[in-house]
């Protein structure tokens, strides 16, 4: 008698791209479990928070407001264990309000999606747990007109600050998307996205050289 098949390692696409660009609405659709990497950003009074030039206004779009450290970590314990610790961030008050337990079994694969995920292509591909890594985009004046309804909706912040970042990155968009790209972010839109998460569900790694 054949004894079973291994089960496949968990590895992790990471899926990037512009404030409001529709990250997390494709990784609900996709039915993968789910890391909201906007969790680990750093608390209103860090002092290591890098500020706009020439304003006073915190830069969250900078990867320097970010805890990359703390996510890699959490990414690779997903993928050993399917389980790990995660910060609750409330972005209106710029403050973590404490902690919950992500669980996601033992399946093929997982989304970490948020605007830094392309800061950590590398380290997640050298580490063994890389499945895929994508940038969605959707247009400067379309995900403006997103980002900024989404966030009025929400009181991330208030709406002069939300005006004067939604002009900021619209004009940065194409050097964001390039950005990622660089990174090692396989820019797509919506429909390709889908069909990539859908390989790396199957379990089928759609980057060269990921699958082990």
């Amino acid at each position: 008698m054949s004894s079973p098949s291994p089960t496949p390692p968990t590895r992790v696409v990471l899926l990037s791209g512009p404030s409001g660009s529709g990250k997390s609405l494709l990784a609900a659709l996709s039915g993968l479990p789910v890391l909201r990497l906007d969790d680990f950003y750093k608390e209103g009074d860090d002092p290591t928070l890098p500020l706009v030039p020439g304003s006073s206004d915190i830069d969250w779009d900078n990867p320097l407001s970010w805890d990359a450290d703390t996510a890699v970590a959490a990414i690779e314990e997903l993928c050993r264990t399917g389980r790990t610790t995660v910060p609750s961030y409330d972005l209106s008050l710029s403050a973590r309000t404490g902690e919950e337990t992500l669980h996601i079994g033992q399946g093929p694969a997982f989304i970490a999606e948020g605007v830094f995920a392309a800061e950590i292509v590398a380290r997640c591909q050298e580490a063994g747990v890389l499945a895929d890594a994508l940038c969605l985009a959707r247009g400067p004046v379309t995900t403006f007109r997103r980002r900024f309804l989404r966030d009025l909706r929400e009181g991330r912040k208030s709406v002069p600050f939300l005006l004067r970042r939604g002009w900021r990155l619209m004009r940065l968009e194409r050097s964001i998307v390039a950005r990622q790209t660089a990174l090692g972010a396989h820019a797509c839109d919506k429909d390709e996205a889908l069909g990539r998460l859908a390989a790396a569900a199957a379990g089928r790694a759609a980057r060269a050289g990921a699958a082990a």
